[in-house]
């Protein structure tokens, strides 16, 4: 949960409206979604272009963060090697969120309010010529509006619409043990953080649940996300042991406790879709997560309602109509 995303972007007001909403939502539910240890950025010159741009829209945006030096960053963390590193930038109010528990606390909620889940799939015979939908389970829906929000599999579903305007992505996850009593690498003492030195890595401290996590956040070759497997690379392992033993020496050891193979939902231009389908007005579609989507999702969701609720239209940056230009 971050709010640098660079210059000329909406989406560093669209993490605010996020923040506040994940605090709100955490107090009505009494639920802790959001660890605030923190956001760090290091930048690397000659190329700080990323940071540098952020730093205006984290202003205009009123979230809070600090321009660090390097010596202030030795300071705090010295179990971090900032070798290449010339300044950050850190977010004090972000951090990472429990993504698993959000969603189980918000269909807790919906079911509460006397909303109707089913775990059901749907098939895509009939979506995009106003047949209806249907169901796996032989049933059939009916509803005045629909809306699609899923994921990589947006456009399986509709491939006429989106087709391969959603492109899933195969990335690979890292967690490694940290020494037995070496709390330097848990949330406590350790930020999320962003590295743009080389590749973009990007990690997120240990916790009571989960090792050290590393990620490149390299666009992976194309995925398939039902019959995909998820196994890592040996040659994505080799380079993320390599940048750990540089970044975080005490960790140059350090055994690694799980992989993880997820999915991006890519877009061309990285941003989402947030769209009525061309051919069927009742039918909303979201997606193009694009590697970052979940973090803003109490924000896309207030404003999916409004759009829906108000029969609106969204802003052109989310359209569908862009990407079938391109």
């Amino acid at each position: 949960m971050r709010g640098a995303y660079g210059p000329d972007q909406p989406y560093t007001e669209m993490a605010a409206r996020a923040l506040k909403l994940w605090k709100k939502y955490e107090r009505r539910w009494k639920r802790e979604f959001l660890h605030r240890c923190g956001v760090l950025w290091m930048a690397s010159a000659p190329d700080d272009s990323f940071e540098r741009g952020s730093l205006g829209t984290l202003r205009a945006a009123k979230i809070p963060f600090r321009e660090l030096s390097v010596p202030q960053m030795k300071k705090r963390w010295p179990q971090i090697n900032f070798e290449g590193i010339t300044w950050a930038i850190f977010e004090p109010q972000c951090g990472y969120l429990d993504a698993r528990a959000s969603c189980q606390a918000v269909t807790n909620a919906f079911v509460a309010k006397g909303g109707r889940y089913r775990q059901v799939a749907v098939l895509p015979d009939g979506l995009e010529n106003k047949r209806g939908v249907s169901l796996s389970n032989g049933s059939k829906l009916k509803a005045d509006r629909y809306v699609f929000a899923c994921g990589p599999w947006l456009g399986r579903l509709f491939p006429q619409a989106i087709g391969n305007l959603v492109r899933a992505t195969k990335q690979q996850v890292f967690f490694f043990g940290a020494p037995a009593g070496d709390d330097r690498f848990s949330e406590r003492r350790l930020p999320v953080w962003g590295d743009h030195r080389g590749k973009f890595f990007y990690g997120i401290p240990g916790s009571g649940r989960r090792g050290f996590k590393i990620a490149d956040d390299t666009r992976g070759p194309e995925f398939d996300p039902t019959s995909g497997e998820r196994v890592a690379s040996a040659e994505i392992l080799r380079d993320v042991r390599e940048y750990v033993g540089f970044r975080f020496p005490a960790l140059k050891a350090a055994p690694l406790v799980e992989t993880r193979v997820c999915q991006y939902e890519q877009t061309p231009d990285g941003h989402f879709i947030i769209d009525r389908h061309p051919d069927n007005s009742n039918v909303w579609l979201l997606g193009g997560g694009s590697g970052h989507g979940f973090k803003h999702g109490p924000a896309i969701g207030e404003m999916m309602a409004d759009l829906v609720l108000k029969d609106g239209t969204p802003d052109a940056v989310w359209r569908l109509e862009r990407l079938r230009k391109a």
